[in-house]
């Protein structure tokens, strides 16, 4: 009797057996459609990695330069930390974990990027059985240079510093924000302490939340002259050329050529002065924005190799009364400014300091020692030569 039971009940589960079982099995068939013959989607593009400049319009030797600042930013970031450090000295152990502060990318190794610049850093064991990192006699001796430098240019300094208080709104600037862009204008590292040198034309004020603040002192009229206002003096033909400030009209002007471009002239010049008060003019108008692209180029022209990053111009933000629209603001005026790197990290050149070959024209002895610290850092050893009169020399290989 149980096997009639069964033999019912499989019938009423299954009333067609032979639509549901097939003699072959299809389980060893592959469904999924093979890897290597999927279509590849391109990535969306991204701020990050979309460059400012196509093929095209691309300058070789600006791009090149904004390289080179890659490829040695853990020459320079750790050449700035470890001069601040006790004995100029740092254990490697500490090292591997300060990835941002001596610029090398977060997870790699810091002895393959020490390997790779022998001349200026070096590993030694110390009497406590632990490697340090430090500098080597080759890099005390340019550092000792340097200092010296900075001693000399010292008055050069102070009258950046000075300039730059005069074009920023209120005429002050907090300390910490001189201090991180310091190397952009070739400013020493102690210039917080050599301030209290020059009471005639800095103040520090400590505001409520503990933050140092530097205030002009005196206004000097003989430095409120910018670089562009010079070079109109010299040649008004070449300055009026070279910004472009279109003038928006209607299609019913049905304006010629020629006469659409002496319109645009008419708001060409003279550009409000840099070193005229930002925060009164309207934000959104062409004097402002007139305003806004002369203090960009003021900027530059202080640095030490007439460029600067994104984030050196956000630093001074508020100061300068900058916008949102700075990079925008910058693509409109081609003739004077080139934008090299990406649309997230990019950074801006003044195309007229430059020659053809991406030299400066006029450059400062800082900018000139900097040069010779980069080839040092990009070779591997010295090598010994005699001069005409038999005394060794070292020469770089």
């Amino acid at each position: 009797m149980a096997w009639r039971f069964f033999s019912f009940l499989s019938k009423t589960l299954n009333p067609n057996p032979s639509s549901s079982s097939t003699p072959f099995s299809t389980s060893f068939l592959v469904t999924k459609t093979p890897k290597i013959f999927k279509k590849k989607l391109k990535p969306k593009p991204s701020p990050r990695t979309t460059p400012v400049r196509t093929e095209p319009k691309r300058i070789p030797h600006f791009e090149r330069i904004l390289h080179r600042d890659a490829l040695l930013r853990f020459v320079t970031r750790s050449k700035q930390f470890l001069s601040a450090q006790p004995e100029h000295v740092l254990r490697l152990d500490d090292a591997g974990k300060l990835h941002r502060e001596l610029g090398f990318p977060r997870g790699r190794k810091v002895s393959r990027f020490i390997q790779r610049h022998p001349l200026l850093f070096q590993t030694y064991r110390h009497t406590d059985a632990k490697t340090w990192l430090g500098f080597t006699d080759l890099m005390d001796d340019l550092l000792a240079e340097e200092r010296s430098l900075m001693d000399t240019l010292e008055l050069n300094r102070v009258e950046k510093v000075r300039k730059l208080l005069m074009m920023s709104s209120r005429n002050r600037i907090p300390l910490s924000k001189i201090h991180h862009c310091r190397t952009l204008f070739g400013i020493p590292d102690d210039f917080r302490d050599r301030v209290s040198k020059y009471p005639n034309f800095f103040r520090i004020v400590v505001e409520n939340d503990g933050r140092r603040v530097l205030e002009l002192v005196n206004w000097d009229p003989l430095l409120a002259v910018s670089a562009l206002e010079k070079e109109f003096v010299v040649d008004e033909d070449s300055a009026k050329r070279k910004f472009r400030f279109p003038v928006k009209y209607g299609k019913d002007l049905d304006l010629e050529l020629d006469d659409s471009r002496k319109l645009n002239l008419l708001n060409a010049l003279p550009l409000v002065s840099p070193y005229s008060d930002g925060s009164k003019i309207d934000g959104w108008t062409l004097e402002a924005e007139k305003y806004r692209v002369g203090v960009i180029h003021e900027f530059l022209s202080l640095t030490l190799e007439k460029r600067a990053s994104i984030h050196h111009l956000v630093e001074f933000k508020e100061e300068f009364s900058l916008t949102k629209h700075t990079y925008q603001m910058l693509r409109k005026q081609p003739q004077v400014f080139y934008l090299a790197g990406t649309e997230m990290n990019w950074g801006v050149f003044l195309k007229d300091a430059y020659d053809g070959n991406g030299d400066l024209i006029e450059k400062d002895p800082q900018a000139v020692f900097n040069e010779k610290l980069y080839k040092y850092a990009q070779v591997d050893q010295m090598e010994p030569r005699c001069d005409d009169d038999g005394v060794e020399e070292q020469h770089l290989t």
